[in-house]
This record gives structure tokens, C-alpha cells and sequence, in this order.
């Protein structure tokens, strides 16, 4: 017998209920932040559901009333094998690209805020000696690598060579 997934707002129920939980988040244009202060919920626990771990039947009645869906859709399925269960791959590895591209976004904007005060502090206390630049050089370093690793533009940070490597090791094609 061939179980069809029914569909709510356009979602199959059947897909792992951490990537269920993001998508219906994203499709109601709520942020983790929103989602948290509708379910009565932390922010961290939101970010640990979307991230796949365990969840208390109560977290799970708290996020289905606040998408008006029956809690046993966001359950983990017992019985049904993780290979046969509808979660595309490819949407798991974007959900993951962005998080780290909204990640080095939120880096940059800390980076700023940082830096303006620590440079207006300084010029306004210390204008003879500019020691807010050590912090603006090194910790602008590290914003440099971390986009760059995000973007994949460090040839032996990025997924392929990750692949080739894993492939070398095996003796085989992945």
C-alpha cells in the first residue's frame, strides 16, 4: 500500500518535521524571532526544532496551534524508514546555505555596529593613538575568511574538495 503525503498550505506532511517547521515558517514571512513569540517558545528552541532535535510534545502542540495544524503532523513517524521519507536533499543543502549566508550577514552588521562605537570611542577620548584599528584590521580579517568560506571561494574550505578528498580516501566515486 502506498501512503500519498496530504498536503497543508501546499506542504507535504510527510517530510521530517524540522524541515516542515521551517518551511511553513518561512511561508508565513515570520523569522525565528516571530515564530518564538507567537508559540510562547524561545528563540533557541525554535532554532533547535529547525534544526532536527528531539521535541517535547508540548514545544510540538505550541508551534501546530500557531499553524493551525493538528500536532501529530509535526510528530517524527515511527514506523517509516528514514530513506523513504519525502525530504529532498537538495532543499536540506539550500535550507543549510542559507542559514550560513544569513549567519555571515548578521557577522557583518555586529562587525559595524562594533566598530562604530569602538572607533567613537576612541576618537573621542584617545584621538592622539587610533587603537580601534588593531580590532577593525583583525576582526575584519576574520569577516573576510568567514565570507569567503561562506560563498565558497577558499578552493580547499568548499564542498568539492570535501568530495574529492572523501573520493581519494575511498579509492572510488562517490
Amino acid at each position: 500500500m502506498v501512503e500519498t503525503p496530504f498536503l497543508i498550505h501546499g506542504l507535504r506532511m510527510n517530510e521530517n518535521p524540522h524541515i516542515l517547521i521551517q518551511k511553513l515558517r518561512l511561508q508565513h514571512g515570520w523569522s525565528q524571532e516571530q515564530l518564538a513569540t507567537l508559540s510562547g517558545l524561545s528563540v533557541r528552541t525554535i532554532q533547535r526544532l529547525e534544526r532536527g532535535t528531539a521535541a517535547s510534545p508540548e514545544t510540538l502542540k505550541a508551534v501546530a496551534a500557531v499553524f493551525e495544524i493538528d500536532f501529530n503532523q509535526l510528530r517524527e513517524p515511527t514506523m517509516e524508514p528514514i530513506n523513504k521519507l519525502a525530504v529532498s536533499n537538495e532543499e536540506e543543502l539550500a535550507f543549510r546555505k542559507v542559514r550560513k549566508i544569513r549567519g555571515f550577514y548578521v557577522h557583518v552588521v555586529q562587525y559595524l555596529l562594533v566598530v562604530s562605537i569602538l572607533s567613537a570611542y576612541n576618537l573621542i577620548y584617545m584621538p592622539r593613538y587610533f587603537w580601534a584599528g588593531w580590532t577593525i584590521f583583525g576582526w575584519g580579517t576574520g569577516i573576510l575568511i568567514h565570507g569567503l568560506k561562506v560563498f565558497d571561494r577558499i578552493p580547499f574550505l568548499n564542498g568539492d574538495w570535501e568530495k574529492k578528498q572523501v573520493e581519494r580516501y575511498l579509492g572510488r566515486k562517490l
